[in-house]
């Protein structure tokens, strides 16, 4: 790194170490992702939240249990890619709201099972249609390849991400 003389100041610095590392933050995909799913996340959650008393994992988790049917905690965290506490605190809110029931697992008396209620279906079928209108609103400046593209980079990424979970970080 450049040395300075004292006093230039810390912007100098900054902007000297910025050059030498070759990183800009909003050219950096990793944080252009999570910036542009913190905003949909934002838009779409602030809509859930207000009309409905639901937090984005606890939609998440209805949705999950929606398509797959019944399932174990173990299972949602798989599903969903968002950690054992955050599915723990989901689930509990939806099982306080009686929008999921919980059974014991029969083969595991240590797991439950986790499924939605006839009142988690009727919640389910009323926020799907505003669920996919707010998709229908993001991607309509795109066209049909595109979004299908996107998908698919999407998807190797997530792809990408798991298998470096489990590799040596790169050099």
């Amino acid at each position: 790194m450049t040395l300075l003389r004292q006093g230039s100041g810390g912007q100098a610095l900054r902007s000297s170490a910025r050059r030498e590392a070759g990183l800009t933050l909003d050219a950096y995909l990793p944080y252009r992702l999570s910036v542009a799913s913190n905003a949909v996340s934002g838009l779409i959650a602030r809509a859930y939240q207000d009309r409905f008393g639901l937090s984005v994992p606890q939609w998440r988790l209805i949705c999950v249990l929606a398509e797959g049917g019944a399932l174990t905690q173990g299972q949602l965290v798989s599903k969903t890619v968002m950690d054992k506490v955050m599915v723990s605190r989901a689930a509990q809110g939806l099982l306080r709201r009686h929008l999921v029931s919980r059974t014991a697992h029969h083969a595991d008396a240590r797991s439950h099972v986790l499924a939605l209620s006839t009142q988690g279906q009727r919640l389910y079928a009323e926020i799907a249609p505003l669920a996919l209108a707010y998709e229908q609103a993001l991607i309509a400046g795109l066209s049909p390849d595109e979004v299908d593209g996107l998908k698919r980079l999407l998807s190797r990424l997530q792809s990408a991400a798991t298998a470096l979970v489990d590799s040596d970080p790169p050099a």
